[in-house]
This record gives C-alpha cells, sequence and structure tokens, in this order.
C-alpha cells in the first residue's frame, strides 16, 4: 500500500510558477510510475504528465508539454511537479497517482492522493 500527500498549491498570477509535491509512505514507493492529473470544475480528470519508476523517463500532455516537468527522488519518497509559465487554463485541483504500469489511463493508477488546488489569476 502507498499514502501519497500532495502539497505546493496556491494562487499565483499567469506566468508565473509553482512546485508541486507529492510524499509518498508506504512501500515500495520505487516500483510505482507516478502520474500527475489534474481536475477543474465541472471538467473531467486530466492527465498531465507521468514519470518511469526509475525516473528515467517522462511524459507530458499537449496542454503542459515544455512548461510543466516531473522529477522524483526514490530515495526521499518524493515526486515533484514544477510548473511555468501558468495560464488560467491551468487553474485544477492536481492530483498525484501511483500506478504499476507506465500508462495515462486514470482508471489503471491504483493510489492517489487527496488532491491540492492551483488557482491561476489572469
Amino acid at each position: 500500500q502507498v499514502q501519497l500527500v500532495e502539497s505546493g498549491g496556491g494562487l499565483v498570477q499567469t506566468g508565473g510558477s509553482l512546485r508541486l509535491s507529492c510524499a509518498a509512505s508506504g512501500r515500495s514507493f520505487s516500483r510505482y510510475h507516478m502520474g500527475w492529473f489534474r481536475q477543474a470544475p465541472g471538467k473531467e480528470r486530466e492527465f498531465v504528465g507521468i514519470i518511469t519508476w526509475s525516473g528515467d523517463y517522462s511524459y507530458y500532455s499537449d496542454s503542459v508539454k515544455g512548461r510543466f516537468a516531473i522529477s522524483r527522488d526514490n530515495a526521499k519518497n518524493t515526486v515533484h511537479l514544477q510548473m511555468n509559465s501558468l495560464k488560467p487554463e491551468d487553474t485544477a485541483v492536481y492530483y498525484c497517482a501511483a500506478a504499476q504500469i507506465n500508462t495515462v489511463q486514470a482508471g489503471l493508477y491504483s493510489y492517489w492522493g487527496q488532491g491540492t488546488q492551483v488557482t491561476v489569476s489572469s
């Protein structure tokens, strides 16, 4: 079992940056691929990006590619989402999640954090 807790959300102006963190506890964190998702009010949960268990490969949605970057530190059981050049349409609750396969499908993730709110003002 893996427990996930996100932090680092907040209010930022357009063009600003935020760094989200996801702290994991439990066994075998380093065996999981870690994804980030987001959900805006009235919209479905959306894939943002994923980093493989080893940290040597990451993949992003087109909407955030070139602006967001995921990193992980398996020794510290943490994953980060660096968000730059933020836009109002990035406003959402952001979730980290753990999966045993490399996938963009939310339904295939086994563990989820509680989410952290990111609000980008125009």
